[in-house]
């Protein structure tokens, strides 16, 4: 029970590091004599990891020899942009480390695990996360990035009136709910026709993030892109995925990627390829029918509005049928003001 609490503890820190980028959040709590000595976390991408911080905040770090570290992930083996922790936890003498899980990281995997042992610390494995690092494992057990889909509805399943003006859905609880699941992604996907319409910033707005999403388009040819999109306004990497090159300058944020035909499994491919671990498809209609049809929807997340649109409204995911039906696990249901939440996963 003991060392449970020491193990929530550390997972708590943990989920406070909410701009690690593609480095998981790991939290660490360092115990003797059933004292709490120090608890770390990792803050932000390229800063110290969470063994480092909780070590950083000893009066003296003599204090660590023959303490229990209790971390939610295994201790990094390798040089990156920091040292190895599992060699700074030998050096000051902790006696034993209880590790969440294994690192999925190839390079790392059982690594760090080694150098703890081979300097006669005790290792205890939980083989458990409590729910941390999702996108992170799945990437290095798929080598893709996890894929979820966002949209909201109306009660008549619609996700936009007739025409070509934007259709505003949900209230501010769920509006916010959505920026909250927007900064837990590294990219955001929309089409072409979203694009037009909504002239979506791809941002998160609730919060001031150094390593904000990629924002990512599917167009047909990006020179047709209309210059006024606040997808070329440089506040955060746009990625276009283009039939053809841009014969124009573009801002210096703007990358295109060309391909003659882009399909889903190309661009989650090229997601890969860079490292990106978390994809939000956030429309249209369409894209998210493609992404559907060919299996790669891990995660859905729909907010129903209690409104009706009619018949000749844009119905979600309408295109490309499935091959075969598609099962998910039963859904978690929350109420956000007036409007539902429902998230769900593939089975």
């Amino acid at each position: 029970m003991i060392e449970s609490k020491y193990f929530q503890m550390a997972v708590a820190a943990a989920k406070r590091g909410t701009d690690t980028w593609t480095n998981p959040q790991v939290g660490a709590v360092l115990v003797k004599d059933q004292q709490v000595l120090a608890v770390g976390y990792h803050h932000q991408y390229g800063q110290h990891h969470a063994e480092i911080d909780a070590l950083s905040q000893l009066d003296d770090i003599s204090q660590a020899k023959g303490a229990t570290m209790y971390v939610t992930l295994e201790p990094c083996s390798h040089y990156g942009k920091t040292p190895p922790c599992a060699k700074r936890l030998a050096e000051v003498g902790v006696s034993q480390v209880v590790i969440g899980q294994l690192d999925p990281n190839p390079i790392v995997t059982g690594k760090g695990v080694a150098i703890l042992k081979a300097h006669g610390i005790k290792v205890e494995i939980l083989g458990e996360n409590q729910g941390l690092n999702l996108a992170y494992n799945f990437f290095y057990q798929h080598q893709r990035p996890l894929v979820t889909l966002k949209y909201a509805m109306s009660l008549d399943g619609k996700i936009n009136g007739a025409g070509n003006e934007r259709t505003m859905l949900t209230q501010t609880a769920a509006q916010q709910d959505a920026q909250r699941l927007r900064s837990r992604q590294q990219a955001i996907l929309v089409g072409e026709h979203t694009l037009t319409i909504d002239n979506p910033r791809l941002t998160v707005r609730t919060s001031s993030m150094i390593f904000p999403p990629i924002r990512a388009a599917l167009v047909h040819h990006v020179d047709e892109v209309d210059p006024r999109s606040h997808l070329l306004d440089q506040s955060a990497a746009t990625w276009f995925f283009s039939e053809t090159p841009s014969t124009q300058k573009l801002p210096e944020k703007v990358r295109v990627l060309v391909d003659s035909h882009w399909t889903p499994a190309k661009m989650v491919q090229q997601f890969a390829n860079e490292g990106i671990q978390s994809l939000l498809v956030e429309g249209g209609s369409h894209l998210q029918a493609d992404f559907l049809a060919v299996n790669l929807a891990d995660e859905v997340v729909v907010y129903v509005a209690p409104t009706m649109l009619g018949g000749n409204a844009l119905p979600a995911a309408i295109g490309a049928p499935l091959t075969a039906q598609s099962h998910f696990e039963t859904p978690t249901i929350s109420m956000l003001g007036p409007d539902i939440r429902i998230q769900t996963r593939r089975v």
